[in-house]
């Protein structure tokens, strides 16, 4: 496996239409995806959730994903985002939506994505 640097290269900032379209990679560098969207947390501002999009061939038949933000561990010699996560794991994920009418504040719904993926959720 590849190490992850934690080492600061470039700004300590960055901006969330530079993070769109990463790439996310499987812990031993196979791209599984990229990073579609971020969710953030509206009172506190913290990056809660990554909308995750994998499959399709030009943008078309794409699958949508929504992971925990600390699922999420950027490295800087790939160039993006390592996730202790296989692709067939991604495929059997809870969904979200971004339809006007999903209740994002639904915490059993929220719930059901951090059991399924094994971590504490960030409320």
């Amino acid at each position: 496996m590849a190490t992850t640097s934690s080492l600061m290269t470039g700004k300590p900032l960055i901006e969330s239409d530079r993070v769109e379209g990463t790439s996310v990679y499987d812990l031993a560098g196979k791209e599984i995806g990229s990073i579609k969207r971020i969710m953030i947390e509206k009172i506190t501002g913290k990056a809660v959730y990554a909308v995750m999009s994998f499959g399709g061939f030009l943008g078309m038949g794409t699958d949508e994903h929504t992971i925990p933000w600390n699922k999420l561990t950027y490295d800087t010699d790939l160039g993006g985002f390592r996730v202790d996560i296989t692709q067939e794991q991604l495929k059997g994920a809870p969904t979200f939506y971004r339809e006007d009418n999903y209740a994002w504040g639904d915490r059993k719904r929220e719930g059901e994505l951090y059991d399924y993926w094994g971590i504490a959720p960030y409320w």
